[in-house]
């Protein structure tokens, strides 16, 4: 997919990841004169040998915006996958695009985890974490259940109506097959894989109990859980709209080595509209970069 470019006045670049992070450097006083840049969008590589005198002169450093110098260093933090995702772009505009999410996250309800918390293979919640307010989806004329007495969190609940009426707008009816997993139940069914396919097929596959997006409430599995759902009427719709309402696919194709699973094309965990738009613009549409990116963000000790 081509990058999408984002430019500054008098047509002059900041690079966000490496290149924006040399200019971060620069201005620190802290670098060599000469480094070489991210690949352009063309593929070429660009070579800057010094800090233009046109509006990109050292600056002292106690003048520099903090926020600036902490997204920098943040950036730096994180994967080189993760930054060759991130587009050619203004770090203001970056930083305003945060602030937002930000300030989403600040009407989340304040009595449970955070829509945007991170869990993986490295990120996880104890045996006894259950969300609040968990609600149980009863039959009704928005979406399809497939399985009894499964539960969402009551907020996701909602998010997920407002979604499947707008499938139901476009005649595309959700169906939904698998969302919130205790802890329990997740080991068992981490287990039960491990003895089919093995351990090492089962870590692609299905998460270790305190790992899996589902114990948060968060997530659901749409329609047959298999690989055809993606040429189904309702992963058609949804693979086109599901963004516009705030739900985020997980596992993407092509990203195993990034999120540790294999792809999952009926996997949607909801975020909000703000923080899918955030993902597109800035982390390449992946949602592991951009929770990864805000975590790093939120821990990052104050400068």
């Amino acid at each position: 997919m081509k990058k999408n470019t984002y430019k500054l006045g008098n047509n002059k670049r900041f690079f966000l990841c490496c290149g924006f992070l040399f200019l971060i450097i620069q201005i620190s006083g802290c670098a060599k004169n000469k480094s070489e840049l991210q690949s352009s969008n063309d593929g070429k590589k660009i070579e800057q040998t010094k800090v233009s005198e046109e509006g990109k002169q050292k600056e002292n450093p106690k003048q520099m915006n903090p926020e600036i110098e902490k997204l920098g260093k943040v950036l730096e933090s994180m994967s080189d996958r993760c930054k060759d995702a991130i587009p050619n772009g203004s770090p203001e505009e970056f930083l305003e695009d945060l602030k937002k999410v930000l300030a989403v996250e600040k009407t989340f309800p304040s009595d449970d985890l955070s829509l945007y918390f991170l869990i993986d293979k490295k990120h996880s919640v104890s045996e006894n974490y259950v969300p609040k307010n968990l609600v149980k989806l009863e039959k009704n004329n928005f979406y399809v259940i497939n399985k009894k007495d499964i539960y969402l969190r009551d907020d996701v609940e909602i998010a997920l109506r407002e979604m499947a009426a707008g499938a139901k707008a476009d005649g595309v009816t959700l169906d939904v097959s698998s969302t919130y997993r205790s802890y329990a139940y997740q080991k068992n069914l981490f287990d039960y894989w491990v003895k089919v396919d093995g351990l090492e097929e089962a870590e692609r596959e299905s998460a270790r109990p305190g790992t899996s997006q589902h114990q948060l409430g968060v997530a659901i599995d749409f329609g047959s859980i298999d690989d055809d759902y993606d040429t189904t009427p309702g992963g058609k719709w949804m693979y086109q709209h599901a963004a516009d309402y705030g739900w985020s696919l997980s596992f993407p194709k092509g990203y195993e080595d990034v999120t540790g699973y294999r792809w999952e094309c009926w996997h949607f965990r909801y975020i909000g509209i703000e923080a899918c738009k955030f993902q597109k613009k800035w982390f390449g549409n992946v949602q592991q970069f951009m929770l990864e990116f805000i975590d790093a963000w939120k821990n990052y000790p104050a400068l």
